[in-house]
């Protein structure tokens, strides 16, 4: 529930705020508060307890497609990679077995910090590696993923208002399949 701080109740709204300017309704939001998995960047989640959160939400909503963080969870934090290492358990056991033989997972690709806070420039490069699948935003989308971080103000330190102005990922990610 974002509750690091205390403000887990604060987060829960800008989450429900940031949604909202990216079109998606509240009722497609869940917010898992469950007290063996704190909010806690040091804190290495139970991989077994959150692959079965997880797949009881793709199956509760009827999810084909998973977007997740890869090994090295974008920024480190162990949150982000305990979350990705449920999903990819769920994958390796469980995905494969119907009902959820059509779900797909993709993984956000972590890049070194010159790449990630190069912007637009960071295309280039993206272009001529090898992913799955590459999203190139427009400047309207740019400006909407700008909105709905904005919603995040709690979170707003200094670190994340460079990441607003110069992040790669507010223009381009690049995604492998799972």
């Amino acid at each position: 529930s974002g509750n690091y701080y205390n403000q887990g109740e604060i987060r829960k709204k800008e989450l429900e705020q940031s949604c909202c300017v990216l079109g998606i309704p509240a009722s497609d939001v869940t917010v898992i508060d469950h007290r063996d998995l704190p909010d806690d960047p040091a804190v290495e989640w139970d991989t077994q307890l959150l692959a079965t959160l997880v797949l009881k939400h793709i199956e509760a909503k009827n999810i084909n497609l998973v977007l997740t963080f890869d090994a090295g969870g974008v920024s480190g934090h162990a949150n982000h990679i305990s979350l990705y290492s449920a999903v990819r358990y769920n994958v390796c056991k469980l995905l494969w077995v119907p009902p959820w033989a059509g779900c797909r997972v993709l993984v956000l690709e972590s890049v070194n910090l010159c790449r990630k806070y190069i912007s637009f420039l960071d295309v280039l490069i993206s272009c001529l590696l090898p992913r799955d699948a590459l999203f190139i935003l427009t400047e309207e989308e740019t400006e909407q993923a700008k909105r709905a971080m904005l919603c995040h103000r709690s979170q707003l330190l200094w670190f994340r208002q460079l990441y607003l102005r110069f992040s790669r990922y507010l223009v381009v990610n690049s995604l492998r399949l799972l």
